[in-house]
């Protein structure tokens, strides 16, 4: 409580649940992470009314195209939450951004975060911060600013959500989509680092309430716990998609995020064609097997829900199959063959796949 100015005691923000002071706090201690988190076309330091970016770094574009993309994590903030990990959750936000800007052909300039928790506990805040700063290293982009909102009564005291936007630009005549793919383009396929971001809802659903497994089970699957399984940050692959770009000719790339492989490839494929994706091609991780052995999942609902084994896919014409595996190999990400595009059939969908996985 506090007095007003008749001396008479009044209700404060602070008793209604939002702590100020505690926000300040969380401010200071992520700094020095945002400051890392930084390009040479960055302007000013955090805690402004808005981030800046200098955009005469675009100047030496011919026409450029601003790219624009926003996401959160969905549910695997509750996994962090039950696991009291906070340091990852956000290289997932930023990869869930920066690699739906690359699929264009993007080069992801910038990005802002929103933390929204129920109470600000300023490490955990900072913690949260400090993944989105790693992620923007990695994806190549700054961190320019963001919010962090205090909604008591909204969320309890231990829970929080977040999300964020990111900024890309591309050349107009080196745009990447469903317009260059033709016929006879071969389906690079990325290898994802595990779950990535989607599909959560069913995961713990099927771990927690179905199986009811604890997060700390250790799983002989998986070589580790359940829960470190569940937390393993989504792979970035902007700078990856960027130097494949640069070391040969690329018609399109896919994020693989909600929907599956299918549904997120068909989004670039134009009418007429189809990719005919084998599912030989690679074996998925253990934890998309123990998914579906847990929960009885049938197949499709995996692959119509989990991105199974690929993140991202490239779209190539034959000629720049080697140079596109050696690339990616170089920078350390796994990748394969994994189908053609070939005309499509009357009544057939525009991405399918075919066959069964490799064990």
């Amino acid at each position: 409580m506090t007095e007003n100015a008749s001396g008479v005691s009044g209700v404060s923000y602070a008793a209604a649940g939002v702590d100020i002071e505690a926000g300040e706090t969380a401010v200071e201690l992520m700094r020095s992470w945002v400051a890392k988190a930084q390009r040479p076309e960055s302007v000013g330091a955090i805690g402004g009314f808005a981030g800046l970016f200098d955009a005469s770094a675009l100047k030496g574009y011919r026409r450029p195209l601003l790219a624009s993309a926003t996401d959160g994590v969905g549910t695997k903030v509750a996994v962090a939450q039950r696991m009291d990990v906070h340091d990852t959750i956000g290289r997932d936000l930023v990869a869930m951004v920066v690699d739906d800007l690359v699929v264009c052909g993007a080069e992801p300039l910038f990005m802002t975060d929103y933390v929204c928790v129920g109470k600000v506990y300023p490490e955990r805040v900072a913690a949260i911060v400090k993944g989105v700063a790693e992620g923007c290293t990695l994806a190549g982009c700054a961190l320019v600013g963001g919010e962090t909102a205090e909604h008591p009564g909204l969320l309890g005291p231990e829970e929080y959500d977040l999300a964020g936007a990111g900024t890309g630009v591309v050349e107009a005549d080196a745009l990447l989509g469903a317009e260059r793919v033709r016929a006879g383009d071969v389906v690079v396929a990325l290898a994802s680092s595990g779950l990535h971001s989607n599909g959560y809802s069913l995961v713990r659903h099927v771990f927690f309430d179905l199986a009811g497994w604890s997060i700390e089970r250790h799983v002989p699957e998986f070589g580790r716990t359940l829960g470190e399984e569940l937390l393993e940050p989504t792979r970035i692959y902007s700078l990856d998609c960027l130097a494949l770009a640069r070391a040969t000719e690329v018609h399109a790339f896919a994020h693989i995020t909600g929907g599956g492989l299918a549904a997120n490839v068909a989004r670039v494929i134009p009418d007429g064609l189809a990719a005919v994706i084998d599912r030989a091609s690679w074996a998925p991780a253990p934890v998309f097997d123990v998914v579906g052995a847990a929960g009885r999942v049938a197949r499709g609902e995996l692959e119509r829900t989990l991105n199974m084994g690929v993140g991202m896919v490239a779209v190539v014409p034959e000629a720049s199959v080697d140079t596109a595996l050696a690339t990616l190999s170089a920078r350390g990400v796994p990748a394969w063959v994994a189908g053609r595009v070939e005309a499509r059939g009357s009544g057939a969908d525009a991405a399918t796949l075919t066959g069964d996985y490799a064990r």
